[in-house]
């Protein structure tokens, strides 16, 4: 049935065969095409002062990471250069941006703020060559001092967007792309335990029956946006610089919000009962985001429970991922498809490389050109084309796909 949030999913499911003129030869040529539109349109600035808002998240530094991230696919080998200097271009400005920033808070935040730029900018630099890539990198580095104390941002100080969850996020990526641990021991235990803190606190404030729980502007959050989900998935990925006690905590929590589980989906925040005809199905708040948790839990311990419900996750983003809201990867169709090139990497089952298929093909489609909202920011990472390319990119090598800075195989 079609709900006003999606596009019925026609397609027929996998049998046995995937869809033929979806490799690299067809791919990389519309991948090429649609960076050089993302580039007419992306708003360059030359000054500090016009720099837009919006981080890696919908500003154009996001365009910056997308730009190094398909140089570092050997398919794009001829464009490298030139898709790595306009990276360099476009990142250089809001360096300059975010060193004048005044509130030290912004610059900790990763996907909204300064850190997030810093991290790519040292991921565009190193990737030129250039020695350069060491300055960015120590001033996020030294950013582990503005979000360690518990009394950092009242708003919310832990979620994934500007508390952190995302500056631990981004040593994540960093590790990943750089082969650099960014932080030391002691400030990745000090973030670590300032994050469980603020949960118990939390918790016991409001009179939880359980022990960790979090709130971004009063609302509390189970999505990866700005909730739960991600709060615990970085803890995971931290897991080895907790104390017994404290990792026992984390893997409750993660039981916790196992059980908040409604036929497949998660409610947006802890407590609401889901509408069936108008439930949010996204990257942002629901199962398409929630499954990296889960992913992460069965990557550390091997619990079929954990892949079980990463795969329930696939199945309501094949049910009802078809969304209207644009091509992105936050609450768009390329980040439902994200989550069929994880459950391909956690099974190897052909299954989820054809329903990523399917939903790239859905993306060029006339159905949703139609009935697609237009997006702001549609040169953006996270809400327009940027994040498209990168699932088209990971698309023709699902065997290396990762939903964008946001690590869970390392």
């Amino acid at each position: 049935m079609e709900t006003n949030r999606c596009f019925a999913n026609r397609f027929d499911d996998y049998k046995g065969a995937l869809l033929t003129g979806q490799g690299k030869e067809a791919v990389v040529p519309i991948v090429i095409s649609t960076i050089e539109k993302i580039i007419k349109t992306v708003p360059i600035a030359t000054d500090p002062s016009d720099c837009l808002d919006g981080g890696l998240y919908d500003g154009p530094a996001g365009v910056a990471y997308m730009l190094y991230y398909v140089s570092e696919c050997p398919m794009f080998a001829p464009q490298r250069d030139n898709y790595l200097k306009t990276a360099k271009r476009i990142i250089d400005v809001y360096v300059r941006s975010v060193d004048a920033e005044p509130d030290k808070n912004m610059r900790a935040a990763f996907l909204l703020g300064g850190a997030g730029i810093y991290a790519v900018a040292a991921m565009v630099y190193k990737a030129l060559g250039l020695a350069d890539f060491v300055k960015p990198l120590t001033k996020f580095r030294n950013l582990w001092e503005v979000c360690a104390p518990l009394t950092f941002l009242e708003c919310g100080s832990d979620e994934l967007f500007v508390g952190r969850a995302g500056y631990l996020c981004g040593a994540l990526v960093l590790k990943q792309n750089l082969g650099i641990e960014v932080l030391s021991p002691e400030q990745i235990k000090a973030i670590c335990q300032a994050i469980i803190e603020s949960g118990k606190q939390y918790a016991r404030k409001k009179r939880k029956p359980f022990s960790l729980m979090y709130s971004y502007y009063g609302t509390e959050y189970l999505g990866a946006a700005h909730g739960l989900s991600s709060i615990l998935q970085m803890l995971l990925s931290y897991s080895e610089f907790l104390p017994t006690g404290d990792r026992d905590l984390v893997w409750q929590s993660v039981d916790f919000l196992m059980n908040q589980e409604q036929n497949c989906n998660w409610p947006a925040e802890l407590g609401a009962m889901i509408e069936r005809e108008n439930e949010l199905v996204h990257w942002c708040h629901g199962a398409p985001g929630v499954a990296y948790l889960f992913a992460k839990a069965y990557l550390i311990n091997k619990k079929p429970r954990y892949l079980d419900t990463c795969i329930r996750c696939g199945e309501m983003a094949w049910q009802k991922g078809l969304l209207k809201k644009g091509p992105g990867i936050c609450h768009g169709v390329a980040g439902s498809a994200y989550v069929f090139l994880l459950l391909y990497r956690l099974t190897g089952n052909s299954k989820y490389i054809y329903r990523a298929q399917r939903f790239a093909e859905f993306l060029f489609s006339d159905e949703f050109r139609a009935g697609s909202c237009s997006v702001n920011s549609i040169y953006s990472l996270f809400e327009g084309l940027s994040g498209t390319v990168c699932f088209l990119v990971d698309l023709i090598q699902p065997e290396k796909s990762e939903f964008p800075l946001f690590s869970v195989f390392v």
